[in-house]
């Protein structure tokens, strides 16, 4: 519900209609292709206010936030922004949000909130995710940001999973005074947040801010442990937690079945974006050391992951990056903003393209990639059009270096290890009810992509508050033994 004082909504909506629009400041592709800094130009408080004042305030509910996964206020944080209530309008986005300075730089605005701002239809929207971003940074700065916590109830809880479903999880079973203890199998928490997302997208410091505010709160964080083989969630109950919050996300990187995969100079997108992108000393053991790339890279995939890849391998020096993608270019899911700036930065993109083997050279180390043409059939069940091979169109490219960007899997193990636990399509774990992420196994809840399949960054952070709820209320109303 919008907090805007009434008389404000009596504003010249037609003026505000056709207010200059000034589009969001990047650094020029040669300078930010030499490092792996943030490449946006962050918003000064004379643009922010400037900017926020080009809302048209929508009747309630607004289409932003409407198409918004955490349905925050938009329209009223825009008009706080306008005023120069900055730390209010960071406060409001706190309310519905646990990852409001995260979101505002990952979240596909695009296809969210911006694209659903009503100035689509005439002229630009609303740039809400930088303004989101420049609140919440201004909040940090200026007035510092605390996770408001309850009283202890004497109820332990374990969340499995330090990424986006994990953290929203954590932060409101914290404000309800619930111990939290969270488990991850990478030495850091943050999930893909530390573990996926290139700093040029997200800064690492973003997140650890973040995470300082949750220890702050009482939460504590156990590294290093792969739930399901070093413990199980049976240990768990068995150590006394009273309810088990699994956020694992699907982590297994898609394979391709073809010869030559294991090939040395052949990477998985998960494993290159980890040791490109993350300090040493957070990496696991057996990956602390930098990628090696050669001059020439190909990229295999059409999804963010892909674009991250090759605008990573380009950072690390690479001469010629090339994606290879099986479909044409309006079929990619990936972003078409990260693309964009891939294609700024030198990358090149083979569509209709798809390798159907890895070559050796001599020092057994690849060499070169077989590849097939392909053509666009039918649409698939989620009416993509199926490619096709054509048939006698092989063809080879020398690289030193693939990538493969495919997508990702669950990982099996949660399910394998805990009985009474339902998991469908190859370890997703079923709930009973999306909106309370309960499980059959009792006291066990789930969210996020571990349930969903691959997702957004916001939407398993809401799922993990949704989730946290319910589990406030189990822990309540069930006796505990």
């Amino acid at each position: 519900m919008q907090t805007i004082p009434s008389e404000f909504l009596e504003i010249d909506r037609k003026a505000r209609v056709y207010m200059p629009y000034q589009d969001l400041s990047l650094r020029p592709p040669t300078e930010r292709v030499c490092d792996f800094g943030d490449v946006v130009v962050p918003l000064d408080s004379d643009r922010a206010m400037l900017e926020a004042s080009r809302c048209i305030h929508c009747p309630d509910p607004a289409p932003c936030m409407l198409a918004c996964p955490c349905h925050n206020d938009i329209p009223s944080a825009m008009w706080l922004i306008e005023q120069g209530r900055y730390i209010e309008a960071a406060q409001l986005y706190r309310q519905t949000s646990s990852l409001p300075e995260i979101c505002s730089r990952v979240c596909p605005h695009e296809q969210l909130c911006q694209g659903s701002c009503v100035l689509n239809k005439t002229h630009e929207p609303v740039l809400c995710g930088p303004l989101e971003t420049f609140v919440t940074c201004y909040e940090r700065k200026t007035a510092g940001v605390a996770v408001p916590v309850s009283p202890p109830t004497g109820k332990k809880v374990a969340i499995i999973g330090a990424g986006p479903a994990g953290l929203g999880c954590a932060e409101i079973l914290l404000q309800k005074g619930h111990a939290i203890t969270i488990f991850d199998s990478k030495p850091a928490p943050g999930g893909l947040l530390v573990y996926g997302i290139p700093n040029f997208k997200l800064a690492k410091e973003v997140l650890f801010c973040r995470w300082g505010d949750f220890e702050k709160g009482g939460a504590k964080f156990v590294g290093n442990t792969y739930m399901g083989k070093d413990r199980t969630i049976d240990d768990l109950f068995k150590e006394g937690f009273d309810s088990v919050f699994v956020g694992v996300g699907t982590g297994i990187d898609a394979k391709m079945d073809i010869p030559g995969e294991d090939l040395p100079g052949v990477y998985e997108g998960t494993d290159f974006l980890m040791r490109a992108n993350t300090e040493l000393k957070l990496l696991p053991e057996n990956q602390r050391q930098r990628p090696v790339l050669g001059k020439r890279v190909v990229v295999i995939g059409g999804g963010d992951t892909a674009s991250d890849c090759l605008r990573s391998a380009l950072r690390l020096g690479a001469e010629e990056v090339t994606c290879l993608y099986r479909r044409t270019e309006k079929e990619m899911p990936g972003g078409r903003k990260d693309r964009k700036m891939a294609k700024e930065e030198g990358a090149k993109y083979h569509f209709l393209t798809q390798p159907v083997k890895f070559i050796a050279g001599e020092n057994g180390h690849l060499t070169a990639i077989e590849c097939i043409e392909m053509k666009l059939g039918e649409p698939d069940a989620k009416g993509r059009r199926k490619p096709v091979p054509v048939e006698g169109s092989n063809f080879s490219i020398a690289v030193d270096t693939a990538i493969k960007a495919l997508g990702y899997w669950p990982d099996p193990v949660i399910g394998e290890s805990t009985p009474g636990l339902e998991v469908h399509d190859y370890g997703l774990i079923s709930v009973t009810d999306r909106e309370t992420g309960a499980t059959s196994r009792p006291g066990v809840f789930a969210g996020g992509d571990g349930v969903t399949g691959p997702d957004l960054v916001v939407t398993a952070m809401v799922a993990g508050r949704k989730a946290a709820l319910a589990m406030d209320d189990y822990l309540n109303t069930s006796p505990q033994t």
